[in-house]
């Protein structure tokens, strides 16, 4: 299934429905070619609400809107002049996070009362949930902020590392923090004791990782192939070398995706390809073979059974694995 969109995809999504695009012009279009208007302006970023109904969206607009196939979009949050930068949402918690500004906030569909704005000393460019759902890091300037979703009056653990941190995820089993840099690297913490993971040598910038096989290896974009780091046991990559797989020095990769309990990651091109592959396995499937605009938003079903994509063109497709 192909779609032409006229505007350039944010983010490709999977609810419970199945496919979900958000796009630069305010719009969240589902895969039966539902369209609903979600914001005044563009959507800056996404993430499937924590129900899996529907997506959660954040835009220029200062508005965190819940968007359903087949409901009136609600506005969940607002940033009065404020751009919404980034966005997660828990489904072990039912809370939603998102950042404008030095801000963090957190908010509870479920509750209308509730929220919480947490302060930083520099601007919050990325959000992260827990596996559990209780903790939310950030990323920004200097390293990456650890603070607990729902106390009100905190002091959040600070992981130091100097430079632009761009964004975050915690490893499955939440023992890891791991940071994109603005300067073609990765940082991670070991949070038990803090201790610092450098894990370097890229010859493009890093925007997108992944946790697959368990949350045994890590996949990241920024490499002429996806680079796959190793998170076995306490040390996760300490002292281990990364591999990589899928190597064309003619482009560069520019997204990946994976889900944590499947062994099978997508990756999106700078030329406009797309294939998945299992790491364990040799050789690569192009699911879309044909080079055109650059990848820009991608990700691998729940299930693993099914590919989304778009190019910075606005084309986009479903296709099932």
């Amino acid at each position: 299934m192909t779609f032409d969109f006229d505007a350039q995809v944010t983010a490709a999504l999977f609810d419970n429905t199945g496919a979900v695009f958000a796009l630069g012009d305010g719009s969240v279009r589902f895969e039966d070619r539902t369209r609903v208007e979600a914001h005044d302006g563009a959507i800056l970023c996404a993430v499937v609400h924590p129900s899996g109904e529907g997506v959660v969206t954040g835009g220029d607009d200062g508005k965190v809107v819940w968007t359903r196939r087949d409901e009136d979009a609600v506005v969940l949050a607002t940033a009065k002049g404020q751009w919404i930068d980034a966005i997660d949402a828990s489904p072990a918690s039912g809370l939603i996070a998102f950042s404008y500004g030095r801000t963090l906030s957190v908010i509870d569909p479920k509750d209308i009362g509730f929220r919480r704005d947490y302060a930083h000393e520099r601007t919050v460019s990325g959000v992260a949930f827990e596996p559990k759902g209780r903790r939310i890091a950030t990323s920004t300037y200097g390293g990456a902020a650890l603070w607990y979703a729902r106390i009100e009056k905190q002091q959040p653990v600070k992981l130091a590392w100097a430079g632009s941190h761009t964004g975050v995820a915690f490893s499955p089993d939440g023992a890891f923090v791991v940071t994109t840099m603005q300067d073609n690297q990765l940082h991670g913490w070991r949070l038990k004791d803090s201790k610092s993971l450098r894990m370097g040598g890229y010859p493009g910038k890093v925007r997108s990782m992944a946790f697959l096989a368990n949350g045994q290896l890590m996949a990241t974009s920024g490499a002429q192939g996806v680079v796959l780091w190793p998170f076995i046991g306490s040390n996760g990559p300490m002292g281990r070398e990364a591999t990589e797989i899928g190597y064309d020095d003619t482009t560069l990769v520019n997204l990946v995706s994976a889900r944590p309990e499947h062994g099978l990651m997508a990756a999106g091109l700078a030329d406009g390809r797309v294939w998945v592959a299992h790491p364990a396995a040799q050789g690569l499937n192009f699911i879309k073979a044909e080079k055109g605009a650059s990848i820009v938003a991608l990700t691998l079903s729940p299930a693993a059974d099914k590919v989304a994509w778009a190019d910075e063109d606005g084309a986009a497709g479903v296709l099932i694995l």
